[in-house]
């Protein structure tokens, strides 16, 4: 069974297939399943401490929307599931004006925030733990820009450039997974 999903990316404009996603327990199976690769909703469940018959409603309900697929090879009583993209694109703009779409925007930038406020805790946690070549590879940093919504826009897409080629070029299955967050975004004010 291959771990790496067979296609980059999906591109999604429909604030009801965002919706979805939003939901924490399926952000995370999908999560798991792009990050660890094929699993069942048994091994699933005990990863997230959910029972299997939740785990597999929702490995279902992705299945139905297309994000994740079952494997072939798999029994009645031990389904394996694969994530079909290794990433979900969307733009606020394609779905903030669709019914539902301001609701869902809010929805998942708290979902995402949520999810990396959970990775960077969990990094500082077990910072003393890595090696030392581990610890001198990190890189915890922001920046702060005076640009033109023009300009953020296009660092936004030469940032995540960057990442597609080294995700294409340099990845090697075998090492651990590295977390990059991007994030560009506009403050009204600092928070003090």
């Amino acid at each position: 069974m291959s771990a790496v999903p067979d296609e980059p990316s999906i591109a999604v404009h429909d604030p009801r297939v965002l919706r979805a996603l939003a939901h924490p327990l399926r952000n995370a199976l999908l999560g798991l399943l792009r990050s660890e690769g094929p699993s069942t909703a048994s091994r699933l469940g005990q990863r997230l401490a959910e029972s299997s018959g939740s785990t597999s409603y929702h490995l279902r309900q992705l299945a139905a929307l297309g994000f994740v697929e079952e494997v072939p090879g798999g029994t009645a009583r031990e389904r394996w599931w694969r994530a079909r993209h290794r990433s979900t694109r969307w733009q606020t703009e394609d779905v903030l004006d669709q019914p539902g779409g301001r609701e869902v925007v809010e929805e998942f930038t708290h979902l995402s925030l949520s999810v990396q406020r959970r990775m960077l805790a969990a990094h500082a946690e077990q910072r003393e733990d890595l090696e030392p070549e581990w610890r001198n590879a990190t890189s915890l940093n922001d920046w702060g820009l005076h640009l033109s919504p023009a300009a953020a826009r296009e660092l936004a897409e030469e940032l995540n450039g960057v990442l597609q080629r080294w995700r294409a070029e340099r990845e090697d299955p075998a090492q651990p997974l590295v977390s990059v967050l991007v994030d560009v975004f506009r403050l009204a004010e600092h928070p003090s």
